[in-house]
């Protein structure tokens, strides 16, 4: 291929790619990188990202292979592909659906259409002791408990496993969905939440059954959600992150299916019913006395023959569930999540036991087809005061970034972007409860915190919802799924480090529709020349990767 200068990208032979910002093709280069590489850094003029096996058997998974991909960074690039890329490619993706997964006799067969491919699983002592037999050369029985296991050791070795040993059905209970909903409003799917329960559940087909959608916040995950229960037809367990979303799920459930109130049960600290629809949260799940004791709620997975089981959030699944998800393969599993970055690194965990990513669709693209809010994305840069800087100077990293998050001088921002967008609803978002109280009192607005009991929580979010408040205080449990439509403006005042799963649950809470101009914005104050300013690069990120652009202002 010859040097096309007019191309925004540069593929280097270390399996990183180079793509330059200021590119008329930025946006459509960008788009087409997000489905089989990952973000690495993303500085204002030159954006990195990096090809990895587990990038590309995602890619493959949501049907985009390798011939595909290279076509696309030929496509784009200023210069000829190395080769070793292209062959690294093929040989990512030629691992996925190697090896396959089949049931045979109440014993899974996990066999190879290779040799040496099974020579070199055979001899790996972290595969093959969950192996029952050597049936044939290219075909080892493994007992179904050790299903889940069996995909997560062959996934660090470096090949996953193509899972076709099917489903239990689970208790039968028709979901049908609604033609109106409750308030009498039209209800039907959209193309593309029709389109990813269609990859779900794939005509109830054994490739089918298992695996993540990915769409922003305010796309209706929730709604995909009931979608593939009502393509199912089965007892449904729903895992989310706290009892306000719980209840938001049920409520939604009433609203747009033919369920009644007893065929759906809360699961939660306060009640323990126990429905053909349950929906509970992974914090009780994961609830024990001491770090001895056992998880006595994780039995809510035999309470009854689930057969789907629903991870909302699923990039926040805390270890526990992990380890009882292995042990429950059988089961039909969703994953939804705004975002497939962890915090913990676990995702080939996601890949191997949730199941690969099924659908995804750029931010942006859902942005301009009018599903999501237009979103202006703003760092507020702050100075730190002079009578914080010795006690900045003399802290350890930790606590340097807490006086830099705590900065005092941000409540005059705050106070500014109030007035600048006096007419619209604003949430104030931050991490540390003394600084959210502080604001509180100093500008009159109720804030809710962890400790914020539920009911005065729900009060609260109702009376914000229906225009009685205009402007709230919240703290990280706004982070998930926590529905507020008409948040048009979020401040951040402080965050969890550089955590780019967070930069994105905040952002989505201002990215539902808006009636008017579906103008949103996300403002970020923070102290510069800090370390809360270099976790702030890590945490655009996510923004960068979704296509917004990050403006730098600063405060004079």
């Amino acid at each position: 291929m010859p040097f096309n200068p007019a191309n925004p990208l540069i593929v280097q032979s270390d399996f990183t790619v180079l793509v330059e910002v200021d590119n008329p093709k930025y946006e459509e280069t960008r788009d087409s990188l997000m489905s089989y590489a990952e973000l690495v850094k993303s500085p204002e003029h030159i954006h990195t990202y990096k090809i990895t096996p587990l990038s590309i058997w995602n890619a493959c998974a949501a049907n985009h292979p390798a011939e595909m991909i290279i076509e696309d960074l030929v496509k784009y690039a200023k210069y000829d592909i190395p080769e070793q890329i292209i062959v690294g490619i093929q040989d990512f993706a030629s691992r996925y659906g190697r090896l396959k997964l089949t049931s045979v006799n109440n014993l899974l067969h996990l066999t190879s259409d290779d040799k040496y491919i099974a020579e070199e699983i055979y001899k790996n002592k972290d595969v093959n002791k969950y192996f029952d037999s050597r049936k044939e050369n290219l075909v080892f029985t493994v007992k179904p408990h050790n299903r889940g296991v069996i995909k997560q050791a062959l996934i660090k070795a470096g090949f996953p496993v193509e899972d076709l040993a099917g489903y239990i059905q689970g208790e039968d209970l028709t979901i049908s969905l609604r033609k109106n909903t409750l308030g009498n409003q039209n209800f039907t799917l959209r193309d593309y939440q029709q389109n990813a329960c269609d990859a779900f559940y794939a005509n109830g087909k054994v490739s089918g059954g298992s695996g993540v959608v990915v769409m922003p916040c305010g796309s209706g995950k929730t709604i995909i959600g009931m979608g593939c229960m009502s393509q199912v037809n089965t007892s449904t367990l729903i895992l989310t992150t706290n009892i306000t979303a719980v209840r938001q799920w049920m409520a939604e459930l009433l609203d747009k299916t033919e369920l009644t109130e007893d065929q759906i049960g809360e699961y939660s600290s306060k009640n323990k019913n126990i429905a053909p629809v349950t929906v509970s949260t992974y914090q009780i799940l994961t609830y024990r006395k001491s770090k001895n004791d056992d998880f006595t709620h994780l039995k809510l997975f035999d309470e009854r023959n689930w057969g789907l089981i629903i991870y909302d959030e699923v990039h926040t699944l805390p270890a526990p569930v992990f380890q009882i998800t292995s042990s429950i393969q059988a089961r039909r599993r969703l994953g939804l999540t705004a975002t497939l970055v962890r915090e913990d690194g676990k995702e080939d965990d996601v890949f191997a036991l949730i199941g690969p990513k099924k659908a995804e669709i750029p931010w942006k693209v859902m942005e301009k087809q009018g599903w999501i809010a237009k979103a202006i994305c703003s760092e507020i840069r702050i100075h730190l005061p002079e009578s914080l800087r010795m006690p900045y100077a003399l802290g350890n990293r930790r606590s340097q970034f807490r006086i830099a998050s705590e900065n005092h001088g941000k409540t005059t921002m705050v106070k500014q972007l109030i007035n600048k967008h006096k007419n619209e609803k604003i949430l104030i978002i931050g991490m540390y409860v003394d600084q959210l109280k502080e604001i509180s009192k100093l500008l009159d607005i109720p804030v809710l915190t962890g400790s914020t009991g539920q009911k005065k929580r729900d009060l609260v979010f109702e009376q914000f919802k229906n225009g009685d408040l205009n402007i709230l205080i919240v703290s990280k449990i706004a982070n998930f799924a926590v529905d507020l439509p008409d948040a048009s403006v979020a401040i951040q005042i402080s965050g969890t480090f550089g955590s780019r799963q967070e930069e994105a649950q905040r952002l989505g809470r201002i990215l539902r529709p808006k009636k008017n101009n579906n103008q949103a914005h996300f403002y970020s104050i923070i102290s510069r020349d800090t370390v809360e300013q270099e976790f702030a690069l890590n945490r655009q990120m996510f923004l960068c990767e979704q296509g917004y652009q990050y403006h730098i202002i600063n405060e004079d």
